[in-house]
């Protein structure tokens, strides 16, 4: 290998199955900074996300031996940390479930105004989302996950997870609108 030439993710995994901790790290260093994107966007702050990311990677590394090659090895390991993160949001939160007569009452409003908002904006008004909201909301509206899945991955009723993500739109919109208030 060259000095020029930088190992693809498979040489890193086998030199991490092989026990090398130059690989281990090259492995952390690659993949940490978007993992702990993922990390920040589920976690109540910057502590929690840590605590989420430290134990993602202690699972990509237990598991590594598990990854099968099909789909990609970064979206294979997305999936662990979100997993984790929804893991440890469970340990600290528990979310009230709601009838299904209740959730036919919440209305479900169309946040428009996203559109007008810069990332950057809409990351910060997601991030201060309460954290049931903002987990289901990242679970369906960011992974793409049904509120079927959602509902088995947490633990909650599907009518839970709707209801969530209704509340966390809810109070988007109402942020948005005092936002735009408080422009004019």
């Amino acid at each position: 290998m060259s000095s020029n030439h930088l190992p693809s993710d498979h040489d890193i995994r086998e030199g991490c199955l092989l026990g090398n901790p130059a690989m281990q790290k090259m492995l952390y260093d690659r993949h940490a900074p978007k993992m702990y994107g993922i990390c920040l966007r589920y976690a109540a702050n910057s502590e929690d996300a840590r605590d989420i990311l430290q134990d993602g990677f202690i699972k990509v590394f237990s598991n590594l031996g598990k990854f099968m090659g099909t789909g990609s090895f970064e979206g294979w390991m997305r999936r662990i940390f979100v997993n984790t993160a929804i893991e440890h949001y469970r340990k600290k939160n528990n979310l009230f479930a709601i009838s299904e007569h209740q959730e036919e009452n919440i209305a479900d409003k169309e946040v428009s105004a996203l559109d007008e908002l810069e990332a950057g904006d809409i990351i910060k008004l997601i991030s201060e989302l309460p954290n049931g909201y903002r987990t289901v909301f990242n679970l369906f509206a960011v992974e793409g996950y049904t509120h079927k899945e959602i509902a088995e991955m947490m633990n909650i009723s599907e009518g839970t997870s709707k209801s969530q993500y209704a509340r966390a739109k809810a109070w988007l919109q109402e942020k948005i609108g005092k936002r735009n208030l408080d422009k004019n």
